[in-house]
C-alpha cells in the first residue's frame, strides 16, 4: 500500500492545516490533525488502487472491438498517425503470439511442409479436372459429326484431323449452327483453330444468333484467338442479332486486354447495339471500372443517348436511385432481389457452348 508522502507532502499538509496546527518547530509528527490527514490520504490511495484494479479487470473482459468503442466514446478521436502506430503495435503483438503458437504446435518448418503439401494437392486436383480425356493412339473408322464437334471443345487434335482427312467439312455445325471454329474459339484451342482455318473453315460463319468465332473468342477471353482470327480476315465490326459488336461482348464479359486491343485498332468506340447502347453504356451498367477508364481515355462519348434517352451518366444516377429505393423499401418477395427487372431488358445473351 502506498505511504503518505513525506517532505514536500508534509509541507503541503502544513499549508492546508494552517500555521497554528503545524506547530512552532515546523514538524507535525505528533499532531492529531496530521495523523487524521495521513490516514485519509492512505485511505483514498487504497481506494484508488482498488478502483484501478476493478477497471483493469473490466477492460480485460471486453473484446478488442469494445475497447476501441469505449476509447472512442470516452476520448476524443486520436490523430491518424497515433492510430497507425497503435495498429502496428497490435499487429506486432499478434504476430509474436502467432509465432509462439507455431513453435508450440511443432515448429515453423512443419507448418511450411504442411502448407506445401496442401498447395500441391490443390494443384494436382485442378490439373486433373482440367485435363481432357486421353486421345486414342489410332482412330479407326469414320468420325461422326457429333464426335468432331465435341473434339473441338475437348481439344482432341487427332479426331479433328481424322474427320477432315476423311473429307468432312470444316464448317460442320450443330442444330444451333455452331461450328467447330466457334467452339474452339471459346475454349482457346489454337492448334485446332489453325487446322480448321487451313482446311477452309469460314472465319465469319454465323450461328443462329449471328455470332461469329470472334464473338465467342471475346466471351472466352482469349486475346491470341482474337489476333489469329483477325489475321485470317475476320471482321472485327461484325454484329450479332442484338447488333452487338465484338467490342460490346468484350466489355460485357470484362475482358480488359481484348478491349485494349480493339481500341488500339481504332474501331468505332461509340457503335450502338439494338437498344442504342454503346460500349460505355454497357461498361457503366455492369460497373466495369477499368474498362470505363479505357473507353473515356480513347474518346468515348459520355453524352451519347440510347433508345431510352439515357446517357451513361444517367445510368449511374438511375442505379443509385434504384439502390436507394431498394434499401428504403425492401420487398424481397415481389422484387425477387432485382431478378425480375432483368428480364425486361430485352437482352438475349447467347449461352456458352456445352460439351455434348
Amino acid at each position: 500500500m502506498a505511504k503518505a508522502p513525506g517532505g514536500a507532502g508534509v509541507g503541503a499538509l502544513a499549508y492546508k492545516l494552517g500555521p497554528a496546527e503545524a506547530g512552532c518547530d515546523g514538524t507535525m509528527a505528533d499532531s492529531e490533525e496530521v495523523q487524521r490527514a495521513t490516514a485519509l490520504i492512505e485511505e483514498r490511495l487504497a481506494q484508488e488502487e482498488e478502483n484501478e484494479k476493478l477497471r483493469g479487470t473490466t477492460h480485460q473482459k471486453l473484446p478488442m472491438e469494445m475497447l476501441v468503442l469505449e476509447d472512442e466514446k470516452h476520448h476524443r478521436p486520436e490523430s491518424p498517425s497515433l492510430q497507425k502506430v497503435k495498429g502496428q503495435e497490435r499487429v506486432r503483438k499478434t504476430s509474436l503470439d502467432l509465432r509462439r503458437e507455431i513453435i508450440d504446435v511443432g515448429g515453423i518448418q512443419n507448418l511450411i511442409q504442411l502448407r506445401k503439401k496442401r498447395k500441391q494437392k490443390k494443384r494436382e486436383a485442378l490439373a486433373a479436372s482440367q485435363e481432357p480425356p486421353p486421345e486414342p493412339e489410332e482412330i479407326t473408322g469414320p468420325v461422326e459429326e457429333e464426335t468432331f464437334l465435341k473434339a473441338a471443345v475437348e481439344g482432341k487434335m487427332k479426331v479433328i484431323e481424322k474427320f477432315l482427312a476423311d473429307g468432312g467439312s470444316p464448317d460442320t455445325c450443330d442444330q444451333f449452327r455452331r461450328t467447330a471454329l466457334h467452339r474452339a474459339s471459346l475454349e482457346g484451342h489454337m492448334e485446332i483453330l489453325e487446322k480448321l482455318l487451313e482446311s477452309g473453315a469460314t472465319v465469319d460463319f454465323q450461328d443462329r444468333l449471328d455470332c461469329t468465332a470472334m464473338h465467342w473468342a471475346c466471351r472466352g477471353g482469349h486475346l491470341e484467338v482474337v489476333r489469329l482470327l483477325q489475321n485470317r480476315g475476320a471482321d472485327t465490326n461484325v454484329r450479332d442479332k442484338l447488333l452487338s459488336t465484338p467490342l460490346h461482348v468484350a466489355v460485357r464479359t470484362g475482358q480488359v486486354e481484348i478491349v485494349e486491343h480493339f481500341l488500339s485498332l481504332g474501331l468505332d468506340i461509340n457503335a450502338k447495339d439494338r437498344e442504342g447502347d454503346s460500349a460505355l453504356h454497357d461498361a457503366v451498367r455492369l460497373n466495369r471500372y477499368k474498362i470505363i477508364k479505357l473507353l473515356l481515355l480513347h474518346g468515348a462519348d459520355m453524352m451519347s443517348k440510347n433508345l431510352a434517352g439515357k446517357t451513361p451518366t444517367d445510368l449511374v444516377q438511375l442505379w443509385q436511385a434504384d439502390t436507394r429505393h431498394a434499401l428504403e423499401n425492401p420487398e424481397p418477395e415481389s422484387e425477387q432481389n432485382g431478378l425480375e427487372g432483368s428480364a425486361d431488358s430485352g437482352r438475349e445473351t447467347p449461352q456458352p457452348v456445352a460439351a455434348d
